[in-house]
């Protein structure tokens, strides 16, 4: 079978071109992320309850619906979270692998099972169940510089009108979550005084909304009549200004006059809800972060939404501008950029060292071309196992850079051995040395792959993260063999030179005289690791000991190192939740953050601070006791002394530390 690539060289040629093909065709379809995602599959489920407190919420909300979804299939557990705005959350997770389509439908199924046992003003408010999406590429929102003019309720209802449904439309955006949304919304502010004096409750004034509040086909005039003209009636439908409301009859009194809406309350056009409050720089602003959907491409979403933004600038209001608080492409691009480069340079010390060794320019051809068909290769099966390109995946091509060669090298080694010992022609060694080494080539290929390979099936989020570094590096060592079996024995048969044809031609010059010092000087290290061999085996005990002694050593060092998931990375911010004591109003929280801005902007290291009164950052819920806060650090070489952002967080922490009524705990 072997002899059939080394007597057909273009067999084998076709064979890796076709993979090199197909690899460089695969390298544009993968989608670009910085990690694999690794998070299970999870389903959100929200309700809203106006007017409702947490408690009233947990009871008559979220426990109907946990006993609703509870046991819904291949689910883990499940959490909610109630707050005294009157939302739920309902977070449930599923097992790692299962689908998170079928999952969102099978908990929709439950929830509308439980509608039933809801109250009415939750079901007309409308329950959402939507698969969560766990990868941020980008935090951005619309900032004002003239608060006057354009406060936060006009940015929040200009970003969900014209700016959230035009990046929602790009391909691979999965969400674009807007923090603590202000809807436009007619606010009736109830006088008490005036309410019993007139003997009402507010049920029978929210009664009188409702009914006054329609919209309705009233029909036509004219129809099956001898009547000339026919006439469409029209009806004004929900009202929509503030005279509107407060002229709304809540009832006649005796004397015949109208007891109106404005008698009792005042009305004013405003926001849904005041439980959060978001600004940046100290200016009002409307942030949101947008997620993509799973093997989606980051990098061709964000450069998409950055169209977006460039002509949006051109229709926004004066005195708008968008800000981008960060942008994953550029910690991404930075990152893929340093492993390419890595990738290069380990390509060129590979060439080199196996050149220095072969001295030899077409032997160490074969070796060289090994590696970008198994690289290149590996990118095809990449593609057709679902994975995606990666910092690990791309770690795993530079390490395997180094072993991929060492199959050809073999090769390479045999065939010239065979023809310096035998002096047979160049084909005959090859075919001759093929079925010597074939077989060792194979079980150093199973051995390798061995060795990573179970690193792919490991169980929990580990296995996960690691699958794609193990499967890697196992594909491209794989293709190596292939490689080493098919083109490399067709290349020496072809590239070789034939040791007789050499003899009697000494070769002259730098080159030669560099590569005779090179072996004068390896022989003698030689001679010294033989001479250290020897001394071993004769006092076996130094070796036992050394070994011990490092053995000792990496136990020690093992234990001093500190450990964790993954190194953490400098993506260029800093994030910070505030706590103030409980049942503290969002005025109160709002003083506790204003003193810990200005300790913030102090910092040389910051660029841009956004900070959200009102929002918890664990449970992603609206709650005034809370805040929580996004600092986006200038590059790296304009942050002055403290550079690193976990030195950032320390500092940080122990300087906020003086603001009394909050607690505040930055993390990176």
């Amino acid at each position: 079978m072997l002899k059939q690539f080394i007597e057909r060289p273009v067999l084998s040629t076709v064979i890796s071109i076709i993979l090199l093909l197909l690899g460089a065709l695969s390298v544009f379809q993968l989608p670009i992320t910085l990690f694999p995602d690794i998070a299970p599959p999870s389903v959100q489920v929200t309700a809203s309850y106006p007017g409702a407190n947490a408690e009233v919420v947990a009871r008559s909300v979220a426990n109907p619906i946990e006993e609703a979804v509870n046991g819904v299939e291949n689910m883990t557990y499940m959490t909610s979270n109630s707050s005294n705005d009157g939302s739920m959350t309902l977070s449930i997770f599923f097992k790692q692998g299962s689908d998170p389509d079928n999952a969102a439908v099978n908990v929709q199924n439950r929830v509308s099972k439980a509608m039933s046992q809801l109250p009415q003003e939750v079901v007309q408010a409308g329950i959402s169940t939507q698969k969560v999406q766990n990868s941020m590429i980008m935090f951005m929102g619309l900032s004002s510089t003239d608060p006057k003019q354009y406060d936060e309720l006009f940015l929040q209802n200009y970003l969900k009108i014209n700016v959230i449904p035009q990046i929602q439309r790009i391909p691979g955006v999965a969400q674009a979550q807007v923090f603590g949304a202000r809807d436009y919304s007619m606010r009736v502010w109830l006088k008490p005084d005036r309410l019993a004096d007139n003997n009402l409750s507010p049920q029978e004034v929210l009664a009188a909304i409702k009914n006054s509040n329609l919209e309705a086909a009233p029909g036509r005039l004219g129809q099956g009549s001898k009547e000339t003209y026919e006439y469409i009636l029209k009806y004004k439908g929900k009202l929509n200004q503030n005279t509107d409301y407060e002229n709304i009859v809540i009832k006649s009194n005796n004397d015949g006059s109208f007891l109106r809406l404005k008698d009792v309350a005042r009305v004013e056009f405003g926001s849904y809800s005041y439980t959060a409050s978001n600004r940046v720089d100290g200016k009002p602003v409307a942030g949101f972060a947008i997620l993509q959907t799973a093997g989606s491409n980051s990098n061709e979403i964000i450069t998409e939404i950055e169209k977006q933004v460039e002509q949006m600038k051109t229709t926004l209001p004066k005195g708008v501008e968008p800000i981008i608080m960060y942008n994953s492409k550029d910690f991404l691009d930075a990152s893929i950029h340093q492993v390419v480069e890595t990738l290069v340079i380990a390509f060129i010390l590979v060439f080199i060292v196996v050149y220095i060794f072969l001295q030899d320019f077409r032997s160490t051809l074969i070796p060289a071309i090994a590696v970008p068909v198994a690289i290149i290769g590996t990118f095809f099966f990449l593609n057709l196992f679902g994975f995606s390109i990666n910092m690990l995946t791309l770690f795993a091509l530079v390490l395997a850079i180094g072993i991929v060669v060492d199959d050809a090298i073999v090769v390479v080694e045999a065939v010239h051995s065979k023809m310096e010992h035998t002096g047979l022609p160049v084909d005959q060694a090859t075919r001759e040395s093929m079925s010597e080494i074939s077989g060792a080539i194979i079980s150093i290929t199973l051995v390798m792959s061995a060795v990573f390979v179970p690193v792919g099936f490991m169980q929990g989020p580990a296995g996960v993260f690691y699958r794609q570094f193990a499967f890697t590096l196992a594909i491209a060592i794989l293709i190596s063999a292939v490689n080493a079996l098919t083109l490399s024995p067709a290349l020496c048969a072809l590239l070789l030179n034939d040791p007789q044809g050499e003899h009697g031609h000494e070769k002259k010059g730098f080159g030669a005289r560099f590569f005779n010092a090179f072996n004068v000087a390896f022989n003698n290290m030689t001679k010294k690791y033989i001479y250290s061999l020897k001394f071993l085996i004769k006092n076996k005990w130094v070796g036992v000991g050394g070994l011990a002694l490092i053995t000792l050593i990496t136990i020690f060092l093992i234990n001093k190192a500190p450990t964790g998931f993954i190194p953490t990375e400098d993506q260029g911010f800093v994030l910070f939740a505030v706590n103030t004591p409980p049942g503290s109003s969002l005025e109160r929280t709002h003083k506790a953050t204003a003193q810990i801005d200005k300790i913030i902007n102090g910092e040389e290291s910051t660029k841009h601070l956004w900070v959200a009164d009102g929002l918890n950052f664990i449970s992603n819920a609206n709650a005034s006791p809370y805040a929580a806060g996004f600092i986006k650090l200038k590059d790296i070489d304009k942050r002055g002394a403290m550079s690193d952002p976990d030195q950032i967080a320390a500092i940080l922490t122990g300087k906020v530390s003086q603001v009394k009524d909050a607690s505040t705990f930055f993390f990176n």
